[in-house]
């Protein structure tokens, strides 16, 4: 059994942390552990229009964030890597720093110290130099900035699509196969 940690923060794009849950249940051999903060509820709602159960409901385990003594706050913790997505500019910063002030941000240092994955969906634009300073910091603890900038090559007819082809990216990286998107077959 894979497992998973998805975190979903107050940035524009809930959509990516909530198709990836229901990518992730889909997975044979895959447990989602969703840790989801209170600014995520709320773009949720406004962004999808669900509610907190709604996004609870489509994950394996639940995690409250303020849950420091959760089981995912120790490196004896197994798993198979971590996504935020999407990653606010505040949890890029608390990442950076490592300021394990909530369960989103000590997950992630946990990985950083274990060298497990980490990819974080940032959002935000146009970037500041602290922005850009702490994604540096993060790519040098280890950590994969992945902004979810559309591809439009394959011609996605719908937002879907484009969610589905950066989350099929981003299921690469952890290491799961998948099949959302076309493979690039060159020109």
């Amino acid at each position: 059994m894979k497992r998973i940690l998805v975190a979903i923060t107050g940035a524009s794009g809930a959509v990516y942390g909530v198709r990836l849950l229901q990518h992730l249940r889909a997975l044979q051999g895959v447990q989602s552990h969703l840790l989801l903060s209170n600014a995520g509820v709320l773009n949720a709602h406004q962004e999808l229009g669900i509610k907190r159960s709604d996004i609870e409901a489509l994950a394996d385990v639940v995690h409250n964030v303020n849950d420091i003594g959760a089981a995912v706050a120790s490196g004896s913790f197994e798993h198979h890597g971590m996504v935020i997505a999407p990653c606010s500019m505040k949890t890029l910063a608390a990442c950076a720093a490592g300021l394990a002030d909530n369960l989103i941000a000590r997950a992630a240092d946990v990985c950083f110290k274990e060298r497990r994955r980490v990819v974080l969906l940032v959002r935000e634009a146009p970037l500041n130099l602290a922005h850009i300073r702490n994604m540096e910091t993060v790519t040098l603890m280890g950590g994969i900035v992945f902004p979810p900038v559309p591809a439009f090559y394959q011609r996605p007819q719908s937002i879907e699509q484009m969610v589905d082809h950066t989350l099929a990216r981003v299921l690469d990286l952890i290491e799961l196969k998948n099949e959302l998107a076309p493979r690039w077959e060159g020109m």
